[in-house]
């Protein structure tokens, strides 16, 4: 759906969980440990703002995200979205913190001035359909599930009628921040640092379902597969998807990839065979690229993005 041509007036990174060894220490702990009182007390706020939440991240992410932007400002030079056509391209996020609406917004805006967003089924019905894929199509996703898709992502999306599929890592949904044990599990979910990004109740997204917004599987444990054997790798997406179903009372057909890079978190001779015997009609990676009709819907490329960045990261 195409929504609208005026154009209004950074990366995500995360540990797998156990990177603090075998210290004993739970993360807060850790973090005051590490940081003095002020990073233990930072370490258990409620995380709000991006500005909040790149505060928390090491010198070598930030130092990684400059070079990013550096290095795609010089790409994207001479290149417009426009100079191609006839494919899909998965833009994905991971949150729109308070901070980041005004940014979202504006990338959706931007990307509605040169084709048309659509649904995952929709997406994949181009893609393995029989008629070639003509114009260009933008299909939004977000991983994690964190509760700010509901809080702030949503009221934008349905305004701007903008279709929207999140992967729910299934063991995070609902967990209270007002309860000790569910707010410390939380606080280890990016484990290289505290921090307290609340997750998505059912409830909301049973919400959401009436707002062109749809869920697929993140695993239940938000697994990095490449590190499970094909039996565990087997359960995360059979077990996520059947309790995605029960709980939503809607097809769970489509799967993302924990950190996502081919041959380095996932190996697709395993993942593809088990994906496909668990009913999932696509799986999602985190390797950058379009997607053409005929294109492997098992090894599904997708354009990270933060909702700050400039659109000039948008034409890369």
């Amino acid at each position: 759906m195409r929504i609208g041509k005026d154009v209004l007036p950074e990366s995500h990174s995360k540990t797998p969980i156990g990177a603090y060894g075998n210290t004993g220490l739970k993360p807060y702990i850790w973090a005051a440990f590490a940081g003095g009182p002020e990073m233990d007390r930072q370490a258990m706020k409620e995380i709000r703002t991006y500005a909040e939440f790149a505060a928390r991240e090491g010198i070598g992410v930030r130092a990684r995200s400059l070079l990013r932007n550096l290095v795609i400002r010089a790409k994207s030079q001479g290149k417009q979205i426009d100079q191609t056509s006839n494919w899909v391209r998965f833009p994905y996020y991971h949150h729109v913190f308070d901070d980041e609406r005004q940014g979202f917004e504006r990338q959706l805006k931007y990307l509605g001035n040169f084709g048309d967003f659509i649904s995952r089924d929709e997406a994949c019905d181009l893609i393995s359909g029989d008629e070639p894929v003509l114009g260009r199509y933008f299909c939004v996703g977000f991983d994690d599930g964190f509760a700010n898709c509901y809080t702030n992502m949503m009221a934008i999306t349905s305004r701007l009628r903008v279709p929207v599929i999140i992967y729910l890592p299934v063991n995070w949904i609902g967990l209270n921040t007002e309860i000790e044990a569910d707010r410390e599990k939380i606080s280890q979910f990016y484990a290289e640092q505290s921090k307290l990004v609340p997750f998505l109740t059912w409830e909301q997204c049973r919400e959401m379902l009436s707002q062109k917004i749809s869920f697929g599987s993140h695993t239940l444990s938000h697994a990095h597969l490449i590190k499970l054997r094909p039996e565990e790798i087997e359960k995360e997406l059979k077990e996520s998807k059947r309790l995605i179903e029960v709980k939503l009372d809607v097809p769970c057909q489509h799967f993302a990839c924990p950190w996502g890079r081919r041959d380095v978190d996932f190996d697709p001779a395993v993942t593809t065979p088990i994906a496909q015997r668990s009913g999932y009609h696509s799986f999602a990676t985190t390797n950058r690229g379009k997607m053409h009709r005929g294109d492997d819907l098992y090894m599904l490329r997708r354009d990270h993005v933060v909702a700050n960045w400039e659109n000039f990261q948008l034409k890369y």
